[in-house]
Formats: C-alpha cells, structure tokens, sequence
C-alpha cells in the first residue's frame, strides 16, 4: 500500500511539472506566464540580487532559474565559464525575457566584455569569480531595439 502510494505521489509530482512551462529548480521550461511591462530605464529592485527566471529562443522558448545582479542601474545574468544551452541560445538570437516576482521583462542580453565593468561586477558577485576565468559568459540585459527592427544577430 505504502509503494503504491509512493508511486501515485510522484506519477502527480511529474504530471503537475509537465503541465506547467516555468522552469522547476534545475529543470527547463517553456515560455514563461506573468505580467508583461517594459524594463525600466534603470533597474532598481529592492535587492541588489535575487531569484529570477530567464527565458531565451523566442521561437521554442527555453526557461531556466538563475540569480541576477543589479549593479550601476544595470541587470545581469552571469553564466560564469560555462558556455550553457542558454548562453548558446543567446549567442543565435539576443533577445531574451526576465521574469522578476511575476512581472516578465522583454530584454536584449549583450554580452560583457569590458574588463572594468566585469572587475565591477566581480566584486559584487559571491559565486564564482568572473577575473579567474579565460571565457566568461557575463549578460547585461537591456531595453530592446523598436520591436519592427528584428535581432537576429549574436549579442554584442
């Protein structure tokens, strides 16, 4: 009785993540649900970190859970040295969406080159740190271009 409980509890478990597109802790999802609102010309959330879910390749959206950083009035999403499916993703097509509490907002994600900003960043990061590392895979998400003009370009 106990096992087939067991069983039904996790066949519910797996049918509930399947019926949803978010992302569940280290799994990929789909196109992300919430309010959609442009960004703001600064970001400006009350931590200067967080939870957030980024969204990337527009046409078969790919979710996943990751921690910004707001720094400068900018927003991050740092990959770290790991070329990630969703750092691929971006390389193909820029444009990305980031979900912050429920509120999604549709970005251009450009990639961090600059040693002075990514030495800025450094300091404000607790992970790994972005200095040791030859490759970086360091976003920082931007308002979009006029939605007529279409990014197919790698971010910058």
């Amino acid at each position: 009785m106990h096992h087939a409980f067991r069983t039904l509890s996790l066949l519910t478990l797996c049918l509930a993540l399947a019926a949803c597109d978010d992302p569940f802790i280290l799994a990929a999802g789909g196109e992300l649900s919430g309010t959609v609102e442009n960004p703001p010309a600064t970001w400006q959330f009350d931590e200067d970190s967080g939870f957030a879910q980024l969204e990337t390749r527009p046409e078969d959206p790919y979710s996943i859970n990751l921690t910004y950083v707001q720094l400068d009035g900018n927003l991050y999403a740092y990959a770290g040295n790991t070329r990630t499916n969703w750092v691929e993703h971006i390389e193909q097509d820029a444009l990305v969406r980031i979900r912050v509490d429920e509120t999604i907002y549709p970005t251009r994600a450009v990639r961090v080159t600059d040693r002075g900003e990514l030495t800025k960043f450094a300091a404000k990061w607790s992970g790994r740190d972005p200095l040791q590392f030859d490759e970086v895979w360091l976003y920082r998400l931007e308002a979009r271009r006029p939605t007529t003009e279409r990014l197919n370009s790698p971010a910058d």
